[in-house]
C-alpha cells in the first residue's frame, strides 16, 4: 500500500535562491535538517543537483537508520527529487514561485510502500505524524535561512548601488 505524506510552507524569498539552497548538498540542504532527526549527510557523488548521491542517518521514535538517495531534477530550478536506493520511497521538493517570483510555496512529498493491514495502518499514521513534524520544522529552518539569504542580497545590492552612484550635492 503507498502512503503520502505532505507538507507546504509560504517563504518570504525568490524561488531561485529557495532552490539553490534545497539542490545545494554541500553549503545548503545541510542546513535545513532538523538536526534532532538528521546527522551525518555526506555527498558520494555531484553535490549540486541532478546527479547528486547521498547519504545520512535519521533518528526517529529512538532509532538511527541509514540512508542512501539519488537527487534528480525533472523540472530544474522547480522540482528535485530525492529517490532512496534501494526501498524506492520518493521525496519530492517542489518550488513555486509567488507574487512574481519575490516569495515561494514549497511543498515537501514522500511517497513510499507500506505495509498492509494493522500494522500497515499503525505504521502509516507513525509515519505520518512524524514526517509532518520533521517538514514542518525542515520548511522553518528553509525559511529562516532564504529569508535571511534575501535580506542580505538585498542589503548587499542596496550598498553596490549606493557606492556607485554618486550623491547628487544641493
Amino acid at each position: 500500500m503507498k502512503l503520502q505524506v505532505t507538507a507546504s510552507a509560504y517563504i518570504k524569498a525568490s524561488t531561485k535562491q529557495v532552490y539553490a539552497i534545497l539542490a545545494d548538498y554541500h553549503g545548503g540542504h545541510p542546513y535545513v535538517l532538523p538536526k534532532r532527526y538528521f546527522s551525518d549527510l555526506q555527498v558520494e557523488q555531484g553535490g549540486i543537483g541532478a546527479g547528486t548521491i547521498i547519504r545520512f542517518q535519521m533518528h526517529v521514535l529512538g532509532k538511527a537508520q541509514a540512508f542512501r538517495a539519488a537527487i534528480t531534477e525533472p523540472e530544474p530550478g522547480r522540482l528535485l527529487v530525492e529517490t532512496n536506493l534501494p526501498s524506492g520511497a520518493v521525496t519530492t521538493f517542489t518550488v513555486d514561485p509567488r507574487t512574481e517570483g519575490q516569495h515561494t510555496q514549497v511543498t515537501i512529498t514522500t511517497e513510499m510502500e507500506t505495509r498492509e493491514g494493522l500494522l500497515g495502518l499503525m505504521g502509516r499514521f507513525l509515519t505520518t505524524v512524524t514526517l509532518r513534524r520533521i517538514y514542518a520544522q525542515e520548511l522553518g529552518l528553509l525559511a529562516a535561512r532564504a529569508e535571511k539569504s534575501s535580506v542580505a542580497s538585498s542589503a548587499n545590492v542596496g550598498e553596490a548601488i549606493a557606492q556607485k552612484l554618486p550623491i547628487a550635492r544641493v
